[in-house]
Formats: structure tokens, sequence, C-alpha cells
């Protein structure tokens, strides 16, 4: 492997730190984009029949907005409990954007990796190419040794930025299809959760 990028030259550098910050990216977000941990199973109805049973308290809603996503969006509902549809809806809505926010957290970074990681390795491609063309002596002999050496990282930096690239992108589009269907969901959850409270539906 190290053979390979010392192969490959010095631009190669740029695309191995762009490939672990990527990398540590994705596992970052692999951790904390989990459904149970986003939108925890039978919230929902733990929460409503806490406002049944009237043991909504200040403390029940900190502990509510600091266990989920989704606790945070229903903690912005509890605390207009009183207020008015609209007000109740507005303060929800507020909440999850800030939510959405931080979902979509780190996914930019990841989007912008997978859009540069082959300009990066044009780049090196560029510079093997003038490595290249630099081994065409003013007589016409050529250094073999220089040519076999622009040849390769002209290849491996093209390869490489490629093998950053694709796997950036492909996670990029599904961390992106998660976040929308938990918002979605959340929203759904939301509208439910205002209807149950202002005695437009049972469940």
């Amino acid at each position: 492997m190290f053979s390979i990028i010392l192969a490959a030259g010095w631009p190669i550098w740029f695309l191995l730190a762009t490939s672990v910050i990527a990398l540590a990216l994705i596992i970052e977000r692999i951790l904390v984009l989990r459904r149970d941990k986003i939108i925890p199973p039978k919230l929902l109805e733990e929460v409503v029949g806490l406002v049944r049973s009237k043991k909504i308290t200040p403390e029940v809603v900190t502990r509510l907005e600091s266990n989920s996503p989704l606790g945070k969006v229903l903690a912005a509902g509890l605390r207009n409990e009183k207020a008015s549809r609209e007000v109740m809806k507005e303060s929800i809505e507020e909440a999850g954007r800030a939510v959405t926010h931080d979902l979509e957290r780190f996914l930019n970074h990841i989007g912008t990796i997978a859009t540069a990681a082959p300009l990066l390795g044009l780049f090196g491609t560029v510079i093997g190419m003038i490595e290249i063309f630099g081994a065409q002596a003013p007589t016409g002999s050529t250094n073999p040794a220089q040519l076999a050496h622009g040849i390769s990282v002209s290849l491996y930096n093209t390869a490489f930025g490629l093998v950053v690239a694709i796997p950036s992108l492909i996670f990029y589009r599904h961390f992106r299809g998660k976040v929308d269907s938990f918002v979605v969901e959340m929203e759904q959850q939301a509208v439910r959760f205002v209807d149950i409270v202002h005695g437009e539906r049972n469940q």
C-alpha cells in the first residue's frame, strides 16, 4: 500500500486526507441517524398518556426534550399546551426546523467531498501529465523512469479520486433519504399530537 502511495506522488496526500475525513463523517452519521434514537417507539403514546393523566411538569418536559429529536419537537408543543392550536403548531414547527438542521449535520460536508474528490484526482492526473511531458528531453530522448512515474501519478490519482467519491456520494444520498423520511414521520406524529391535545382526534 505504501508503495502505491509513493508511486502516486504528492497529490495523493490530499485525497488520503479527504478519505479519512469522509470515513469519520460517515461513521458518525451511521451512529447518530438510527431510527430508535431519532423516533423512539411509542414515545408519542407515552406523552399523550401523560397529557391525559395531567402529569406534565417542567421536569417531564425537560427530560422529554433531551430524550430524542422527536422528544424535542413534542416538548416544544407541551410548553404551549394551553395555547391555541396555531401557537402550539408554530412552536412545534420552529423546533422541527432546529431538529432538521441537527439531523442534516455534516451531510453537506460528505456531499462536498463526493464532488471534490474527482477534482482532486483530476489535479493529480494533470500533475502526472506534466511529468510525462517533462520526460521528453530537447534532444528527443525520453527518460523512462520519469515517464513511468508520470503515468503512475496520473492513473493512481484518477482511480483514488473515484474510490473516495463514489462511496461518499452513495452515503450522502442514503443519509439524505433517511433524514427526509425521519422529518416526514416526525411531522406526522407532531400533527397527531396537536390534534389529540386539542381534542380533534382520539389517537
